[in-house]
């Protein structure tokens, strides 16, 4: 999350949001005052917690922001560093249909399963790791050509919309034709910025009444669309 609220309204206003199942205290927020907002299942955190999640309740936690007019699209949920099979039968498992969910294609996957899921969904998720992990750019961006090469039309565009998982780098997607991006930079360094830090105390000094407009990804992203 960013907090507190008043840095998340200034990042937020009029641009995207990106929601972690595991630490949704914001959503209320994120839905009055960004552009659009995208609900992430939350997966990596729980793997690197070592937490046990029951689905069901992310599936109810979709079900109640689906619907939301600033809502773009929910992560399905996937197992990190598993196999093809075991994210293939958590797609199967997933009750909200193909364009209000995106299931995740991790780098540790065969090629054939990226195409596939091209094929099938109008958007999808793309999870670095291991030596093309988004830390490593230029060896993210090989990968990501080699990959999306695979489903372009006839003008070089991918027939899929696609979500970069924590490759809001601009050597990522300054490079690579994604439809979307998320990072958690923003929320990581607003303690040791100091542009935030001045933020977080001319907020406090004047604690004005905020108003939230009605416009509605960011934890920050590249814009949705």
């Amino acid at each position: 999350p960013i907090t507190p609220d008043t840095c998340a309204l200034k990042a937020w206003q009029g641009r995207h949001a990106f929601i972690s199942f595991a630490n949704p205290g914001q959503i209320n927020l994120a839905s009055e005052v960004t552009q659009s907002f995208a609900l992430d299942n939350g997966a990596f955190s729980f793997w690197t917690k070592k937490r046990v999640v029951d689905w069901n309740e992310y599936y109810r936690f979709v079900e109640r922001w689906g619907n939301h007019p600033r809502f773009a699209f929910a992560v399905i949920p996937d197992v990190i560093g598993g196999t093809s099979e075991e994210n293939d039968a958590l797609i199967a498992d997933w009750p909200h249909g193909k364009f209000v969910g995106a299931p995740v294609y991790h780098f540790n996957e065969p090629d054939e399963r990226f195409i596939r899921l091209c094929h099938e969904f109008p958007r999808v998720c793309i999870g670095s790791m291991g030596e093309y992990d988004a830390k490593r750019p230029r060896a993210c961006r090989a990968k990501l050509r080699d990959l999306i090469r695979h489903v372009v039309d006839k003008n070089g565009y991918p027939i899929t919309k696609l979500h970069g998982l924590r490759m809001l780098n601009a050597d990522i997607f300054r490079h690579i034709p994604l439809s979307s991006a998320d990072s958690t930079n923003v929320a990581r360094n607003i303690g040791i910025d100091k542009a935030w830090q001045n933020q977080r105390m001319r907020q406090q000094a004047r604690k004005p009444a905020l108003r939230f407009s009605l416009s509605v990804l960011n934890h920050g992203t590249a814009p949705a669309h």
